[in-house]
């Protein structure tokens, strides 16, 4: 399992405060938020490259200061940084960087590689950005880790590979022992994906719950606006009229159903995100 404990920290103007979740294992969790949210600085810390001033991070009850080694072996990352060397090739690089894992696979890298269609005798430097992370990518499952971290991966895929990019989170962790974690300010890949979603808004954590848990809580609910406004304000997250009516982001209830004449959806990742940060509260 993967633990997040009342984390804080400060980046120059940037502060982040009390994030507090966990992921277990068998599931992947979309970290959503808009850009400058505080995803990566949270990624990072989740890797072991920042500290927290405060609170800690566990990965399956072991910490960064007693046990990195050990940790690091079951991390498997795609950053947006370029992590390897610019005047190798794909093939010299993988085969380089994975004498420092026990469990790297060479083989098992070079079928990624092909399934993902890189050239492994091309050198680095001429490679796409989304070559790039796909190296990256391939060279993260070939040390076989228990858990995947990524930033922002899928925006820089092209729609047939990110279709192989999703179908390959999921296999991953279909085991029920493996775990991802995947960031991004682009939800529609995520939707029908993740199991769970951690939303950020400027350094503090919006929600953290299981995607059925967040269709249960809250609808979109459309029609015309003054059905809408019969319904009480303190289970109207936010509303928006437009000429034809309005929707609304609104808390469920099961004792005072939505009137039968509204249109009751669950609400999107995207739509949560919208209307929470409109309406100022979740």
């Amino acid at each position: 399992m993967l633990e997040v404990r009342n984390v804080s920290k400060k980046k120059g103007s940037f502060s982040m405060k009390d994030i507090d979740f966990q992921l277990p294992d068998g599931y992947i969790m979309g970290l959503v938020g808009a850009n400058g949210s505080g995803k990566t600085t949270l990624l990072k810390m989740l890797l072991g490259l920042f500290t927290p001033d405060s609170g800690g991070i566990r990965i399956d009850g072991q910490e960064y200061d007693s046990a990195e080694h050990s940790i690091r072996e079951d991390i498997g990352y795609v950053l947006q940084e370029e992590l390897f060397d610019s005047s190798l090739s794909a093939w010299e690089n993988v085969d380089y960087y994975g004498h420092y894992y026990k469990k790297y696979d060479k083989e098992l890298c070079r079928k990624y590689m092909e399934e993902f269609e890189l050239e492994g005798s091309r050198r680095y430097k001429v490679f796409s950005k989304g070559e790039k992370l796909k190296l990256q990518l391939a060279f993260a499952l070939a040390h076989q880790p228990k858990y995947l971290i990524m930033d922002e991966p899928a925006g820089n895929f092209d729609p047939d590979f990110a279709e192989i990019f999703y179908r390959r989170l999921v296999e991953f962790v279909s085991d029920g022992k493996h775990s991802v974690l995947l960031s991004s300010h682009q939800t529609e890949g995520l939707e029908h994906m993740v199991d769970y979603v951690t939303f950020l808004q400027n350094g503090k954590l919006i929600f953290s719950e299981n995607i059925e848990e967040l269709h249960k809580r809250y609808k979109m609910v459309s029609g015309e606006s003054y059905k809408i406004k019969l319904i009480p304000k303190e289970r109207i997250i936010y509303m928006e009229e437009n000429a034809y009516g309005a929707r609304a982001l609104a808390l469920n209830s099961r004792i005072h159903p939505f009137d039968r004449e509204l249109l009751v959806e669950d609400a999107t990742i995207e739509e949560l995100m919208y209307f929470i940060t409109k309406g100022g509260r979740a």
